[in-house]
């Protein structure tokens, strides 16, 4: 009876450890992925507690890639992020998505009336809100191609993908000292001036704290989407702000309470702001003359003399869908590549779109990368490259 006993014994004094020394079950549920993790904490207080304080020093950004088609009844980014969010180990509160438009919502290969049922943007949008925790905010995005570094490691070697299926979800937590929120302007048929007034809402106007806006227009083929678009980025063009983006084919998804949809036909900017003292940002435009390994790398170089801090960073290439192979002849992934050599440990994320945001500019304090001639810097491109680097501060 002896073995029995000790054996009990034993356990006795696991199941004591596990229901009252917090240092012992905090490291345990360390090792748990954050849906596991939700569920550990419904056992006890205790665990309660401690699954809080995981969650909490859980700083880092995460992300899905999609790289490889998915059936044709769903977008391979929706089964990836299906299978992945089982494994996170952060619990998103902000989710930038993007993936490529023609499979997104899917064009019929066949003519006949086949079983084939052609995917609805709409439907693998929510398909994809569902698998996201409630509280979370959505930006959902499609655009001609896609940036992506695959998952596993930040130093994995970022593809650009410009047919094929493919797509990403960067997750963001909540990060002490940084504030992430989405914003939505759409162009008001009956206004020709836009109120000024919504950026204060959006909190891009006296928000001492605002560092780095991400923008993206969409359906830039309607009568007055560019004047529009001068509209938003022009009073958002200071100096201290770093602004980057480009124009999309279309947003899929925008949740957050005071996002309404809009009429499809409807033009407008939708994006996000990131704002902390803690930012640190820098961007770099790679224009049309920058067509060879060479001169990407310089423009690589420049970025790299910003000093950004290269731990918790993100990088975002923002490319014309007339770049990429087409425009460096022979060399595929051309520009990830001189982003790759510099910024070993940078994931990269982005898309190719029909029109570029962005400048030269570094926001660390005030300083200003290069200053240019005329007091604002033009902000819209065609046929060039957006590269950006944003840092979060750094986490425990």
């Amino acid at each position: 009876g002896r073995v029995g006993g000790s054996a009990m014994e034993s356990a006795a004094k696991g199941s004591y450890v596990l229901a009252n020394l917090a240092e012992v079950v905090e490291r345990v549920l360390g090792f748990l992925p954050t849906k596991a993790l939700l569920r550990a904490a419904c056992v006890c207080r205790l665990w309660r507690e401690c699954a809080r304080r995981t969650l909490r020093a859980r700083q880092r950004i995460a992300w899905v890639s999609a790289l490889e088609p998915g059936p044709a009844e769903n977008h391979a980014l929706v089964r990836a992020l299906a299978r992945e969010l089982e494994k996170v180990h952060v619990l998103p509160q902000t989710v930038l998505y993007i993936a490529d438009a023609e499979t997104f919502s899917g064009h019929e290969e066949c003519h006949e009336q086949k079983k084939a049922r052609k995917r609805n943007s709409k439907e693998t949008a929510l398909a994809l809100e569902k698998l996201l925790p409630k509280r979370c905010q959505i930006l959902g995005l499609v655009t001609p191609g896609i940036v992506v570094t695959p998952m596993g490691s930040s130093s994995n070697q970022p593809q650009e993908i410009e047919e094929g299926e493919a797509g990403f979800a960067l997750l963001f937590p909540k990060i002490d000292g940084v504030k992430i929120h989405t914003f939505h302007f759409s162009k008001d048929v009956k206004n020709r001036v836009f109120d000024e007034s919504k950026f204060a809402e959006a909190g891009l106007k006296n928000n001492p704290d605002l560092r780095v806006v991400l923008l993206f227009g969409y359906n830039s083929w309607k009568t007055g989407a560019t004047r529009f678009l001068h509209q938003i980025v022009n009073p958002l063009n200071e100096k201290s702000i770093i602004l980057a983006g480009g124009q999309v084919e279309s947003f899929t998804s925008l949740t957050s309470e005071n996002n309404h949809a809009q009429p499809g036909d409807a033009c407008g900017v939708v994006g996000l702001a990131f704002s902390g003292p803690q930012i640190q940002s820098a961007t770099v435009l790679l224009d049309q003359d920058v067509a060879d390994e060479r001169t990407a790398e310089a423009a690589m170089q420049r970025l790299k003399a910003a000093n950004i801090p290269e731990h918790n960073t993100i990088g975002f290439m923002f490319a014309c869908v007339g770049r990429g192979y087409r425009h460096y002849k022979t060399k595929r992934n051309m520009e990830a590549d001189a982003f790759r050599k510099f910024f070993p440990n940078v994931p990269l994320f982005g898309f190719f779109g029909h029109g570029e945001i962005g400048c030269d500019r570094i926001v660390t304090g005030n300083f200003v990368l290069r200053e240019c001639n005329d007091i604002k810097d033009d902000l819209l491109h065609g046929y060039t490259t957006v590269m950006t680097l944003i840092h979060l501060g750094s986490t425990k």
